[in-house]
């Protein structure tokens, strides 16, 4: 079970593959811990050395506490990713971002190109709003913990379709959701809420692939239409009969779009 202290944090962490091949770096959505991945693992860890991480307050890493009302910030969440590379001596990897993680990504492609190959933003946005969703799903958390919201959350990250077929994957969905930390989920969960990258877009010239699932309403087609026209040369990619958390429901579909582009 591997940690590391890195940017003052203790950061739990997964790195798979051969030594000698190209790091990918997963940077994971609100609310998971690195396993959001493993249905992907077999064949991204048979091309690349594939780094995953759980962030501040999630999984096994550390919480950061809130000061206040302030929540943490995406150049903060990008901090932590940076500084765990530097500690693995990783100067340079591909990167893949899920819905927060994809805003954790553009920033790093955008403030710090020269550690970006690639670049993947999977479900997410320049913008996630309106800032009066945040503000209900934090007042509703602070109320009643994050086990009151975790079943509401499966039906925007899934399809009905999926969620009926696969009820115990619901359910341990649901348990990873609830026993993050609270100071985590809403720390991170604000720092969407107050984060607006278009300016970020226009500084990114990494080559860049945006993948968005076809029923996702939390980040839908509308808004990966407009980030990839924000980011000069991006590609974009629609996954049929997926929502919001592909690398769970349409996995081989997602595999294929990933190692089809970071391996051009």
């Amino acid at each position: 079970m591997p940690f590391l202290s890195a940017g003052g944090l203790v950061t739990h962490y997964d790195l798979a593959g051969p030594q000698d091949a190209p790091v990918l770096l997963l940077a994971n959505s609100l609310g998971t811990s690195f396993h959001i991945w493993d249905a992907v693992m077999p064949a991204l860890a048979a091309r690349f050395r594939v780094l995953r991480y759980d962030m501040r307050g999630h999984g096994l890493t550390d919480a950061v506490p809130l000061e206040g009302e302030n929540g943490y910030s995406i150049a903060a969440l990008a901090g932590d990713a940076l500084a765990l590379m530097d500690a693995l001596g990783i100067g340079k990897a591909h990167v893949c971002g899920l819905s927060i993680g994809g805003m954790v990504a553009q920033h790093l492609a955008a403030h710090a190109p020269d550690r970006v190959e690639r670049l993947v933003l999977c479900d997410t946005a320049a913008v996630i709003g309106p800032a009066s969703v945040w503000n209900e799903r934090v007042a509703g958390i602070r109320k009643s913990g994050l086990a009151a919201i975790a079943p509401g959350v499966m039906e925007r990250w899934f399809t009905a379709p999926f969620r009926a077929a696969n009820p115990v994957i619901m359910q341990g969905c649901i348990n990873m959701v609830a026993r993050n930390t609270l100071d985590g989920y809403v720390g991170c969960a604000l720092a969407v809420r107050d984060a607006d990258l278009r300016a970020d877009g226009a500084r990114i010239a990494t080559p860049t692939l945006v993948i968005v699932g076809d029923q996702d309403p939390a980040t839908p087609p509308a808004s990966a239409e407009a980030l990839a026209a924000g980011i000069t040369g991006a590609r974009l990619a629609v996954i049929a009969s997926a929502s919001h958390i592909p690398c769970v429901e349409q996995p081989a579909a997602l595999e294929r779009l990933l190692v089809d582009f970071l391996s051009a």
